[in-house]
């Protein structure tokens, strides 16, 4: 099966076509649940980690004695998709809401101390061989494994994330762990992923507009409000509801859902520099870990094989959320990879 991204709704190259200078690509991943392989690229699958290393362990200071455990919301994720997909369903039996509320249940550890060594949880991996904009890794690395703790109590502020991405040759590991820690408790539903499947695709995609020359910035606001104004002028002459107007931001240049490469939106904040800290050389996006496929404000990017679904069995398929259900861009150094990386939540 595979994931197909539709048309853009017009051709925006014709429009403007100063545009063709800046295009670029970028893979989205289309991840979808399933039981993905260890040797297959996944979000929320097995990882490929040698027996003998030390798995990643998060050791910042922050409270990790209360949350929800792991297994519970992967049970409670399954009764409710079950429900939903019964046939002229109504949602959840009794039976099952009072067994969906016990699901919900935190739990203590008391024995837990603010600097116990906690597993992280594994997020993604992802081999250059499936996804055609992963960059090339340190010393000929062919796969990149993303982790993160499951609370978000880090930093300054105890509100930031502890992300961490690890490359590697998968041609070196020998002996894989079959059984690897996770944590007794996590901080939110969030912070576990499903077990999801890749479809990658290559897609072209347009930088933010807010970082395009000023004059093409300022062209492509103006037409933005002038589709927004004809599609209001349609609705009262009609007395309808007209369809949603076509947007450079929405429509026409960075696609929403997981994604590797391209350009990082940052609608949620006004745009401001990703240099690397070691050489201060400027970052490029690396990976984009969204908390939705798509949205209201983004249908038009929803693949062909789903326009048949109604948009809450699909649109959280990873049942990741950054955030506040926004998207989190990581971005790395594009003149040496083992420099840290750093990243921003739109």
């Amino acid at each position: 099966m595979t994931r197909t991204t539709p048309p853009r709704p017009l051709d925006v190259e014709a429009l403007f076509p100063e545009l063709a200078a800046h295009r670029g690509t970028t893979t989205r991943l289309h991840p979808r649940p399933g039981s993905p392989q260890l040797s297959a690229s996944s979000v929320g699958g097995p990882m490929l980690w040698p027996v003998g290393e030390q798995w990643p362990m998060c050791g910042e200071a922050h409270g990790r004695g209360r949350g929800r455990r792991p297994a519970d919301i992967h049970d409670q994720r399954r009764i409710l998709a079950a429900a939903w997909a019964r046939e002229q369903s109504r949602g959840p039996t009794d039976a099952e809401r009072a067994l969906l509320t016990e699901l919900e249940v935190e739990h203590r550890l008391p024995e837990a101390a603010q600097t116990d060594r906690l597993p992280m949880t594994g997020l993604a991996q992802l081999y250059r061989r499936d996804v055609p904009d992963l960059p090339e890794g340190p010393a000929d690395c062919d796969l990149l494994q993303v982790f993160w703790c499951p609370f978000d109590a880090h930093g300054p502020g105890r509100y930031d994330l502890n992300l961490l991405l690890r490359w590697r040759r998968s041609w070196e590991v020998g002996d894989v762990l079959a059984v690897p820690p996770q944590p007794l408790v996590v901080g939110s539903a969030g912070f576990v992923p499903e077990p999801c499947v890749l479809y990658p695709e290559r897609v072209v995609s347009y930088p933010f507009a807010g970082l395009l020359p000023e004059g093409l910035c300022d062209r492509l606001d103006v037409w933005d409000e002038a589709q927004a104004e004809e599609a209001e002028a349609a609705e009262r002459a009609s007395d309808e509801i007209a369809a949603d107007p076509v947007g450079y931001q929405y429509d026409l240049s960075i696609p929403p859902g997981w994604r590797v490469g391209g350009f990082a939106s940052w609608h949620a904040t006004d745009p401001y520099p990703m240099d690397c800290q070691i050489c201060r050389t400027p970052m490029h996006l690396l990976l984009t870990i969204d908390s939705s496929e798509w949205d209201g404000g983004s249908d038009s990017w929803k693949p062909l094989e789903d326009r048949g679904l109604p948009a809450h069995r699909s649109a959280t398929p990873t049942k990741v959320i950054v955030g506040r259900s926004g998207e989190l861009n990581v971005f790395s150094c594009a003149t040496d990879p083992d420099h840290p990386h750093r990243w921003s939540i739109q």
